[in-house]
């Protein structure tokens, strides 16, 4: 499926074929590209054999700039996956494109964006940029990498991307770079073209209360809230059931739907994911920072208000396009939201954005973490959906 102009192009090609090489045939041939291929983005289950099915895409499509990544569920127009992938294209003489590759993330994350984002900035200057950054999200705090990013590339390029998935195994998630699979990596694409790229980032959680001060933090865990133990306050302001209180795998089932919000600028607060709680210490531990000395606040939400952000998102998006048609969206969606929604929701969310793309061809994934910066330094984001849309 795809759209195009005189000058620029966007296509999707998708499959859930059981074998890896079919899937990747499948879905390359599906794009049918019309012509100057400059992109390949992959989303894939890890239930495939990666390196094989990368191999049957580039022998479909050549030796196309390509990079991807595993995921907790692929999207396309047709409707949400578990065991599939999905691939979007773009090419024409309107864009270009450099990718770029840091290894051992984990090492450095700040490094690692530094490097990711110094390669692909070697793309040809066009009038509208965006960095887009697939990393894996269980090598460390995600805003690192952000930040090494920004530091490159400043204030005048924006950023989307997120964070590979493993199908909520929480073990080992995978970046694709080219015909190579790899592991702990930060992967990067500059795209660069004469047409407007928007962005729309959205979450639709609810506050809960009043805002709360994190009195101590560190990296990942917040320690105290209000001078006292961050999990009795997280207790108390939420009415936790009583099973949560003791059991760790209902506490991070029940944590999935009920973030922190940090305060921000905006009224659209980054949001955190709570992973899960240390019964012993009474902290909180997140998957990414919560800076000490900042303000907080729980925060809740229903199928009513996530698909209220996905139309949110959607028109953000589309506004940044000055006018022009969409040729094409991709998606960065959290596997929180997905909880929320369920089956039925994740269908109704997915025909919204292909109902306000009008018609436009969707490919994405849900993601460990979301990456989108417009402004300022921050630009990670937990359990928010993240629309790049591509005119």
């Amino acid at each position: 499926m795809g759209r195009e102009t005189d000058q620029r192009w966007f296509a999707v090609g998708h499959s859930s074929a059981d074998s890896s090489l079919r899937a990747g045939a499948e879905a390359a041939a599906g794009l049918d590209p019309p012509s100057d291929p400059k992109l390949l983005v992959a989303f894939a289950s890890c239930e495939y054999d990666l390196g094989p099915l990368l191999e049957a895409v580039r022998s479909e499509v050549g030796d196309v700039q390509l990079i991807g990544c595993s995921t907790a569920g692929e999207i396309a127009a047709s409707g949400p996956g578990d065991a599939g992938v999905v691939i979007a294209a773009i090419g024409g003489d309107g864009i270009d494109v450099a990718t770029a590759v840091a290894h051992e993330a984990s090492q450095d994350l700040r490094g690692a964006g530094e490097l990711a984002a110094s390669y692909a900035a070697f793309a040809d200057k066009r009038d509208h940029e965006v960095l887009l950054m697939l990393t894996d999200g269980l090598s460390g705090d995600q805003q690192e990498i952000v930040r090494g990013a920004y530091s490159v590339v400043g204030a005048g390029v924006p950023m989307v991307g997120g964070c590979a998935g493993d199908n909520l195994r929480m073990e080992r998630t995978f970046q694709l770079y080219g015909d190579r699979v790899l592991s702990d990596a930060v992967v990067a694409a500059m795209i660069s073209s004469d047409a407007p790229l928007g962005i729309g980032v959205r979450h639709g959680w609810r506050r809960v209360g009043e805002p709360m001060l994190v009195t101590s933090a560190s990296d990942n865990r917040v320690h105290e809230i209000e001078g006292r133990p961050a999990l009795d306050v997280y207790f108390e302001r939420l009415d936790v059931p009583e099973e949560a209180r003791t059991d760790p795998a209902v506490f991070t089932a029940f944590a999935s739907t009920h973030p922190l919000g940090l305060a921000s600028r905006s009224e659209e607060h980054h949001v955190r994911f709570i992973s899960g709680a240390d019964f012993a210490s009474r902290s909180l531990v997140s998957i990414a920072e919560v800076p000490s000395g900042g303000l907080v606040w729980a925060m809740e939400g229903d199928s009513e208000s996530v698909l209220g952000a996905t139309d949110g998102a959607c028109a953000d998006a589309l506004q940044d396009l000055e006018g022009e048609r969409p040729l094409g969206l991709i998606a960065f969606d959290c596997i929180a939201r997905r909880g929320v929604l369920g089956p039925s929701g994740i269908s109704d969310e997915i025909s919204r954005i292909a109902e306000k793309g009008e018609g436009a061809p969707v490919a994405g994934f849900y993601t460990y973490g979301e990456i989108a910066r417009t402004r300022g330094m921050s630009g990670f984001h937990n359990q928010t959906l993240v629309v790049l849309a591509v005119a």
